[in-house]
């Protein structure tokens, strides 16, 4: 079922987690992957009401293309499947973390993850970021 957040659409999501959801204007909520033994992050996804049951049902990260306007799930393509260990709320309600057994690459560049090509601070404890300590 391919449909367009921020309209209603049908989600077998439970609708107490449904109620508790705090989405953006478009209907989605960030979600977080994170390698469940290591804590790396992986990568950063979005989820609607629907691409959240599928998470929760399946065992695999489904997240919503805001690009393709379609659900993916992650490994579909690529064979770079999250295997879904945990599901959690923040504190607000309006993101999710997911911790997953990432096979493979997470980002769609190929790297392991998609926070590893662009450091901007590499060690706070050093330079000028240490200074106004």
């Amino acid at each position: 079922m391919t449909s367009t957040p921020g309209t209603p659409t049908p989600s077998s999501l439970d609708q107490e987690i449904a109620r508790r959801l705090k989405r953006s204007a478009d209907g989605l909520l960030p979600a977080i992957a994170q390698q469940y033994d290591t804590g790396e992050v992986l990568m950063l996804g979005w989820m609607d009401d629907e691409a959240l049951h599928r998470t929760l049902t399946t065992g695999r990260c489904t997240y919503w293309s805001r690009s393709r306007r379609e659900y993916w799930v992650k490994g579909d393509t690529s064979g770079h499947v999250q295997y879904v260990k945990s599901v959690a709320l923040d504190c607000d309600a309006d993101t999710v973390l997911v911790k997953v057994d990432q096979v493979g690459a997470a980002c769609h560049t190929g790297d392991r993850t998609c926070f590893d090509a662009d450091v901007l601070l590499k060690d706070a404890g050093s330079g000028a970021a240490a200074e106004g300590q």
